[in-house]
């Protein structure tokens, strides 16, 4: 069940990071342990869940952690997006609707400074 088309490889396969020097046992296939990561992000499902023809899920969770970690992701995703970019499939247009990008109140790490006795209803000679 191959989640990535051979076309949609081709463009992350050099991206990939390779095999260091330090020996030990080989790495699994990466573009296995790429679409086991894929389907688990499409499924939702957890890591425990990954259907055996992808390999073991512990081995597709450690790779996919060592990556978040070491910023294999982040190049890949920079790399992407310069591509697409570039092709012009990319629309940078924005459009920002303030009406739903409210923070509480207590949502900031900012002072609030309110004026003081004005917040505690009273009156500026402090009577009510």
């Amino acid at each position: 069940m191959p989640v990535l088309t051979d076309e949609d490889w081709a463009r992350l396969a050099p991206l990939m990071p390779r095999a260091g020097a330090r020996g030990g046992r080989p790495w699994a296939d990466h573009r296995l342990v790429v679409e086991g990561i894929v389907w688990r992000y499409r499924t939702g499902s957890p890591w425990r869940d990954l259907p055996a023809e992808f390999g073991a899920w512990q081995t597709v969770w450690a790779r996919h952690r060592a990556w978040s970690e070491d910023g294999t992701w982040d190049k890949i995703h920079a790399m992407l997006m310069a591509q697409a970019d570039a092709a012009g499939r990319i629309d940078w247009s924005v459009n920002v609707d303030s009406t739903i990008n409210r923070a509480h109140q207590h949502g900031t790490n900012l002072p609030r400074d309110t004026g003081g006795a004005t917040e505690l209803q009273q009156s500026a000679t402090g009577t009510v």
